[in-house]
């Protein structure tokens, strides 16, 4: 790798998918993408096949924390990302990652009631907040600085597949009646994951690296996930307008902390004026969280146009599938031009898309709309896909210093989650302030995210322009 270019710098020459493929990278890129494909696909297929393991261990009034009982310490373990890889190197820490997610699908796969069973879903978070983080951490160690995009692309396509094979499988194995056997399969992949990354990863710190954990601002942004997360449990709007209410200053009061401490979760640079990390982290924030909008597309589908669930299903994949398209075909540009309009552009894309599906929302949709709400919502996924990796890497070649590349890569996917937590808080909340109708609601909810896509546009242009060589502000090598 002496030959590469260093990680501040932007590679030149494109790399081919052979090349992510070649047998020097080969089994670290199998490793980081079965890691987001087996989150991902997690995901999807306990929302599938949760009626039937309520039906079967009961615990319906239990059925809310399903989802809060994974993401909140989703979002807490990828804030450990660095020290693992620090204090463990790659290969014990996605070791002990996958282990950990192979142990909560069998206790989730064995679960007698519900209690246990969210037992299983808080061990599966902790691991695939791991899993997920671990993936832009080790990846820029693991591979050539001028794959990365490419890699970023590959993963971006696993969530794609999650989207896809998750339900399936979950629906399958619940037609079946025999919901937990819907676990095995991921358990059995987690094991072989694990075995591979323990022969092939690298070991890429050391303990002498560790620094001291900055505990207030921990216990902050853990305060900030939670109020968010209790979204799904308390769903009337007076306790979601105020537990929103709580997690804006518990957020405030943790950046406050965070530019003052000398210990800090997220890289230094994000508060510095001069460096453009903080709006590539706006821009990753943008457009995550408007992925969150296709949780609700396939109820907007069979109520205003008479879809079954299975033809919404593909409806509400729109939006993935648009982002893993889009994320391949651009992932091979390299150059500063085409580079900076694709960060910049993409969030316009998905501003666009999201605007076009929220302007054709009529009580009664025919073909001609439907095929509209398709092409659309998988706008608005090219437009995540052909920004989302070129920024993501954009963080990862912020800094040449071995612990802030730690933080600002580990930051991508904390980011990422939050994003998503934040996402899936404020969708809930604006299809109930744009009902009663269903149109008012698909409406409020999408122009709300296309206003926030453009936001995203503005930070990427101002992120772009800070990083122009011969920049003033360009990122400190």
């Amino acid at each position: 790798m002496s030959t590469e270019p260093t990680a501040s710098t932007t590679p030149k020459t494109a790399a081919s998918w052979r090349d992510l493929f070649a047998a020097p990278s080969r089994a670290a890129v199998i490793v980081l993408a079965s890691g987001i494909a087996l989150y991902g696909t997690n995901v999807y297929l306990t929302a599938s096949l949760l009626p039937s393991a309520v039906a079967d261990i009961g615990g319906q009034e239990l059925y809310a924390w399903v989802s809060t009982a994974f993401l909140l310490p989703s979002v807490v373990a990828s804030l450990f990302v660095g020290r693992a890889l620090a204090g463990w190197g790659a290969r014990r820490a996605y070791l002990v990652a996958f282990l950990g997610f192979a142990t909560g699908l069998v206790l989730s796969m064995i679960a007698p009631n519900m209690p246990m069973f969210l037992a299983g879903r808080f061990v599966q978070g902790c691991a695939g907040g791991l899993l997920t983080g671990l993936a832009y951490a080790v990846m820029r160690v693991a591979l050539a600085p001028r794959l990365w995009t490419r890699a970023i692309a590959l993963l971006s396509a696993m969530w794609g597949v999650g989207n896809f094979v998750g339900p399936m499988l979950g629906g399958l194995f619940a037609e079946f009646g025999i919901w937990r056997g819907a676990f095995a399969p991921l358990a059995i992949g987690a094991l072989v994951a694990a075995g591979l990354a323990l022969r092939t990863l690298p070991r890429t710190a050391s303990a002498e690296q560790l620094e001291r954990m900055p505990i207030v601002s921990l216990t902050l942004l853990t305060g900030v996930t939670a109020a968010l997360s209790l979204t799904v449990v308390f769903t009337e709007q007076r306790q979601v307008l105020a537990l929103l209410g709580v997690a804006a200053a518990l957020a405030v009061a943790f950046v406050l902390v965070e530019r003052s401490g000398s210990r800090t979760l997220l890289p230094h640079s994000v508060y510095r004026g001069g460096s453009p990390l903080r709006w590539i982290y706006i821009v990753i924030a943008a457009l995550s969280a408007a992925s969150t909008v296709e949780a609700f597309v396939p109820l907007f589908g069979q109520e205003l146009a008479g879809m079954s669930p299975f033809v919404a299903g593909f409806l509400g994949a729109m939006i993935s599938w648009g982002w893993t398209f889009g994320g391949i075909l651009t992932s091979g540009a390299v150059s500063d031009g085409r580079v900076a309009a694709l960060r910049v552009g993409g969030p316009i894309l998905l501003a666009v898309g999201l605007a076009g599906y929220a302007l054709v929302q009529p009580a009664d949709a025919g073909l001609g709309t439907v095929v509209l709400w398709f092409a659309a919502l998988f706008v608005a996924g090219v437009g995540i896909g052909s920004s989302f990796g070129h920024t993501a890497a954009a963080a990862l070649r912020s800094t040449d210093d071995p612990v802030e590349s730690q933080k600002a890569s580990a930051g991508v996917n904390t980011v990422q989650l939050l994003a998503n937590t934040v996402g899936s808080a404020l969708a809930g909340l604006l299809v109930n302030l744009g009902g009663p109708s269903i149109p008012g609601s698909a409406r409020s909810l999408t122009f709300f995210f296309a206003a926030f896509a453009g936001v995203g546009a503005v930070a990427a242009w101002l992120a772009v322009r800070q990083m122009m060589p011969g920049s003033r502000r360009e990122i400190s090598r």
